[in-house]
């Protein structure tokens, strides 16, 4: 094998790593309570992007660290609060929601992620929406 093949070999292994598109990513949030008029659409960021997996058909036959399953996760985060127009004097009218400063690939903290991706699209109005920029 030639010393140019084996460095290239060994330079799309290291980058494939770090080049994983994983980043803070924008996304709106609708936000609504049922006491309240009106629905909050929010434009924050969330962490978003492909990270590498290792899988292998022979789990049996390896070690639990040689298998991987990362995700894009936050690296660092800040909550920020909105108010939801419209909500009588009684109800919280607050809702308080993560912005990614940063992201990684790493193991899905469920403490503050949600590690399931489903196919229903429940993020949306019912009620006339008013537009918040934070």
């Amino acid at each position: 094998m030639s010393p140019f093949f084996v460095m290239s070999l060994l330079f799309g292994l290291t980058f494939s790593q770090t080049a994983s598109l994983c980043a803070p990513s924008e996304y709106i949030i609708y936000v609504e309570k049922r006491e309240c008029a009106y629905c909050l659409a929010i434009n924050t960021t969330i962490c978003a992007g492909f990270c590498m997996t290792r899988d292998s058909n022979g789990k049996k036959l390896l070690l639990k660290s040689a298998l991987s399953q990362n995700v894009c996760t936050y690296k660092e985060m800040l909550y920020q609060t909105a108010l939801i127009p419209g909500c009588p004097h009684h109800t919280i009218p607050y809702y308080s929601y993560p912005v990614a400063v940063s992201c990684k690939c790493g193991k899905c903290n469920t403490d503050y992620s949600d590690c399931v991706q489903e196919k229903v699209r429940t993020n949306y109005c019912t009620k006339p929406q008013k537009l918040c920029n934070m």
